[in-house]
């Protein structure tokens, strides 16, 4: 599974995450080793190298989780402090108290949290939508619960964890579950990197590749849903289309560098007055639309004026000059039975009004 890992990051080193997961299981590589070579050297450097090597496991584990998600960084100096916690605890039980069903508790209990941990983070978004990161939420956390109980589960018979010679025993079960796990984890890893290339191509068929609107085709099918939806479920949807006024000006006088950015900037300022829910996509050249979901007209015409005064009031800045942007802005919210096409094009009707009347105003259709 470590080699499995290496390679799948090696072939995809911009995957959030892979490196972490490549370095967890080199980890449990080292897990393994020490179970075979226990009993051939020293009893304290055995603990230390089977502790620490279960703790980099479980907390690379954590760590990768998070970056693959896109969240802040666990602190460096926390994973070095709880690593020296767990090897002073554990030469402890080893040198001058020596506890074997204390190390076990310690290694069961710290790992198990941590993938529990893990398997808490990495639940969210939404099973339709992820299925990847639950499937490894459950084996994570399923794996982490049983680390957990099973100091408990071993506690069979009169002596409770140890033989007649007081000498710990390890459940065939523990060994079957640890396998099974960590070669489920290992797959479901490659599945998180499956899912995050394929919502990357999708990002990259659906997205304008300058602003990060959705492309006319990917607006247009989302706004067939919309209305599809809507007649369903009986509410009501309504479309913006806006276009920059003497775009052509800017390029002309700025260049087309200044052009692009001021179409990001526009993006921009529309993403600071849409709601949560609502589509915004750029049909092309300085031509935008925008999808209003639960908005009737009194609403669409609300959100169409903060966005015009948003834009006036929040002009292109370069190199000590400035830019002035405006915007014509139609609006039409869908009728019962109509079609994406009519709605558009009664929207695109009333931006050409807004245009013939001198610019830079709201025009309903």
């Amino acid at each position: 599974m470590t080699l499995m890992l290496l390679a799948a990051w090696r072939l995809n080193t911009h995957i959030p995450g892979m490196k972490g997961w490549t370095l967890a299981f080199g980890c449990g590589l080292l897990v393994c080793l020490n179970l075979l070579l226990r009993g051939s050297g020293h009893e304290w450097l055995m603990v230390i190298m089977t502790q620490l090597s279960s703790f980099l496991l479980a907390w690379l584990n954590l760590a990768a989780a998070r970056r693959y998600l896109g969240r802040r960084a666990l602190p460096v100096l926390v994973g070095v402090g709880c690593a020296v916690m767990v090897l002073a605890c554990a030469l402890y039980f080893t040198l001058l108290e020596s506890n074997q069903g204390a190390r076990f508790l310690l290694q069961s209990y710290t790992a198990g949290l941590l993938f529990v941990m893990a398997a808490g983070q990495m639940a969210t978004g939404g099973v339709r939508e992820y299925p990847a990161r639950y499937l490894f939420a459950a084996i994570s956390g399923g794996h982490g619960l049983f680390l957990l109980l099973r100091p408990w589960l071993f506690r069979l018979g009169e002596h409770g964890m140890f033989d007649s010679h007081g000498t710990l025993v390890v459940s065939h079960l523990a060994v079957v579950e640890s396998i099974i796990a960590v070669v489920m984890l290992g797959f479901s890893v490659v599945m998180l990197a499956n899912e995050h290339v394929t919502r990357e191509l999708k990002q990259m068929a659906d997205r304008d590749s300058l602003t990060g609107a959705y492309n006319r085709r990917a607006f247009l099918v989302l706004l067939d849903q919309l209305t599809h939806y809507a007649q369903r479920m009986r509410f009501p949807v309504s479309v913006l289309l806006l276009d920059l006024d003497h775009f052509k000006r800017i390029n002309d006088t700025w260049g087309h560098q200044r052009g692009d950015q001021a179409l990001c900037h526009v993006v921009g300022i529309a993403q600071q007055c849409v709601r949560e829910g609502d589509v915004i996509g750029r049909l092309g050249g300085e031509e935008f639309a925008i999808a209003l979901p639960n908005a009737g007209p009194v609403e669409a015409e609300q959100i169409a004026s903060r966005l015009r005064m948003a834009m006036a009031s929040q002009p292109l800045h370069y190199a000590g000059h400035t830019l002035p942007l405006t915007a014509s802005i139609g609006v039409a919210s869908w009728q019962a039975g109509e079609s994406p096409d009519s709605l558009m094009n009664r929207a695109d009707a009333a931006m050409y009004r807004a245009k013939g009347l001198g610019r830079d105003r709201v025009i309903m259709a």
